[in-house]
């Protein structure tokens, strides 16, 4: 599913990658807490079987290794900070720096991109009306 996600083409960007990785990581750690428990309902085939104490254990080392494995090679992406404004430049803007304050005190007074922001902000920002905020979104 992670992998059809990810191949979603022009829609996808920095933002969807780390909202897809970070969903796919907390399932598999709920699946890891699940099957510890020996709570097996996430799958099917394990839940018709009795599973003995090692082989549990096995799955969540498996689990764990998985997890670990995701987290070390997406790190970059998983570590990212998405400043609020980028998703919505129309919120509060208090908590940026003063030229990003500036442009978006003036982008909030714009109503037509007002109407624009309506079709998403990936599309919104990709207008690069407002340069002083290029550097700071890498959607």
């Amino acid at each position: 599913m992670v992998n059809l996600q990810l191949q979603t083409g022009d829609s996808l960007n920095l933002i969807k990658t780390k909202s897809i990785l970070s969903a796919f990581l907390a399932r598999v750690k709920l699946m890891k807490q699940n099957i510890g428990r020996g709570e097996f309902s996430q799958f099917p085939n394990l839940s018709q079987t009795s599973c003995q104490e090692d082989d549990v254990s096995t799955y969540v080392q498996h689990l764990n290794a998985l997890y670990s494995d995701f987290e070390s090679r997406f790190e970059d992406i998983l570590t990212m900070v998405i400043p609020p404004w980028i998703i919505n430049p129309y919120g509060d803007i208090e908590e940026t720096n003063v030229i990003i304050q500036e442009e978006l005190t003036e982008l909030s007074t714009n109503e037509e991109l007002k109407v624009q922001f309506k079709n998403g902000y990936q599309q919104f920002w990709l207008q690069k009306t407002y340069p002083l905020l290029i550097p700071y979104y890498g959607i």
